[in-house]
C-alpha cells in the first residue's frame, strides 16, 4: 500500500487506514523500559519503514545515459556515541550520549525531525551482514549484536541498505494484525533506508517515507 508520508505513524494514520505505535509525550526519561512501554500507544503490525534520505534530490535521467544526482542522509550531531566492549563478541555495546549525559536510542531521542522527517537510529550500516539491534532490556538501550540459540547474529552475506529503527515506537506482541494475522516483534518500528551512502551504526539520521512493508521477524 503505498503512500506519500509516513502511513506507520499517526499522521498518516487515517489516510493509509494503519495503526500506530508512538510514545506518549507524558514518559518520564527517569522511568524503567517496562514502565515506558505501558505508556506507548500500541501497534497492531509487524512494520518496517521503506525511507529516503530527508534532504535527498534525486533527479532521473532525462534521456538514456544520462547522470542521476544523488544527496546522502544529513547526521544529526546532537549524539555522540561510546563502545564499550569488543565489537564481534557478547560484550560489545555502543553506548549515546547527548551533552555528556547518557541517554536511550529509543526514549530519548525525538520521533520526528524537521519539515516532516523522522528520526531514524542507524543500527545496522549498509555493506555490514553483524545483526545489530538496540538492546530494548537493557538500561539505556544500546545497540549490541544478536543472540539466538547462544550464538551472534549475521546476516548470510551484507545487505544493502541502512537498517535501524524508529525512537519512541514499539511493536506490540499480544496485538494480530486483522490482516496479516501475525503479532508485533516487541521491539521499536524497523527502518530501510535506501540511500546511497553506508552510515554508521549508531548514527542519527533525518528520513522520509517511501512506504511501510510487513516482516515477519524471524
Amino acid at each position: 500500500r503505498g503512500f506519500s508520508r509516513l502511513g506507520c505513524l499517526a499522521s498518516l494514520q487515517q489516510s493509509a487506514g494503519l495503526p500506530v505505535a508512538v510514545k506518549d509525550d507524558s514518559t518520564s526519561s527517569s522511568l524503567s523500559s517496562s514502565q515506558r512501554i505501558g505508556k506507548m500507544k500500541l501497534s497492531l503490525a509487524p512494520l518496517a519503514l521503506v525511507a529516503f534520505p530527508a534532504v535527498a534530490a534525486w533527479s532521473p535521467a532525462a534521456t538514456f545515459g544520462a547522470t542521476r544526482s544523488y544527496s546522502v542522509a544529513t547526521i544529526l550531531n546532537a549524539y555522540s556515541t561510546e563502545v564499550a566492549g569488543e565489537a564481534e563478541t557478547e560484550s560489545y555495546r555502543l553506548g549515546f550520549k547527548s551533552d555528556d549525559a547518557v541517554v536511550s536510542p529509543w526514549h530519548d531521542i525525538p520521533l520526528e525531525g524537521k519539515d516532516g522527517a523522522y528520526n531514524m537510529v542507524v543500527e545496522i550500516p549498509k555493506y555490514t551482514k553483524a545483526k545489530m539491534e538496540v538492546a530494548t532490556k537493557e538500561e539505556n538501550n544500546p545497540i549490541a549484536q544478536d543472540i539466538k540459540k547462544g550464538k551472534l547474529r549475521d546476516y548470510h552475506g551484507p545487505i544493502f541498505w541502512n537498517y535501524g529503527c524508529l525512537p519512541q515506537t514499539w511493536e506490540d506482541p499480544n496485538e494480530e494484525h486483522p490482516e496479516l494475522k501475525v503479532f508485533g516483534d516487541d521491539d521499536p518500528i524497523d527502518v530501510v533506508e535506501i540511500g546511497s551512502k553506508a552510515i554508521d551504526s549508531g548514527s542519527v539520521v533525518e528520513v522520509k517515507a517511501l512506504g511501510c512493508i510487513a516482516m515477519i521477524d524471524d
